[in-house]
């Protein structure tokens, strides 16, 4: 396992990843410290660095997070999830076919290891408040910020 940090106008973006595809990718308080970047992980570094530039709004990465098949449904439905768009924990729900499994749903979204990437950050409450961020609310509000001053406005 390979491990490389950047610093980010949110904090320090953690990435761990293989040849196979990144695995984690987490913000911390910490400075970077990993200065020595592994080829595996430069493509990931590139296109996190375009997202916080304002010049990507997709990943095109090979993404091999560790969960179960739960997790990982949910986590697929959560990259269909346009930039500049948010969903509500029940319409994601809905969307993966069982409207009563919100709390799980919910606890998927929280074990989320590749944040921003797998944006479960587009995710918001029923009444659209800021629910929930494993990075702070602060963290979410300012990506949800970001992507919208990013994507197109109507001219009416």
């Amino acid at each position: 396992m390979y491990r490389a940090s950047i610093n980010t106008p949110i904090g320090t973006a953690i990435l761990e990843g293989t040849e196979q595809g990144l695995s984690r990718f987490t913000l911390s308080e910490e400075e970077a410290t990993h200065t020595n970047i592994p080829p595996c992980l430069e493509e990931p570094i590139r296109q996190i660095t375009e997202y916080f530039n304002g010049q990507r709004t997709t990943f095109s990465l090979q993404l091999v997070p560790k969960g179960t098949p739960f997790q990982r449904s949910v986590w697929t439905a959560l990259e269909k999830i346009p930039y500049g768009s948010t969903v509500s924990y029940a319409e994601l729900s809905k969307k993966l076919g069982d409207i009563k499994a919100i709390r799980a749903v919910a606890a998927a979204n929280g074990k989320n290891p590749l944040w921003i990437i797998i944006p479960c950050h587009r995710v918001i409450g029923s009444d659209g408040s800021l629910t929930g961020y494993a990075g702070g609310l602060w963290r979410k509000k300012w990506l949800l910020s970001h992507e919208q001053g990013f994507s197109q406005t109507t001219l009416f």
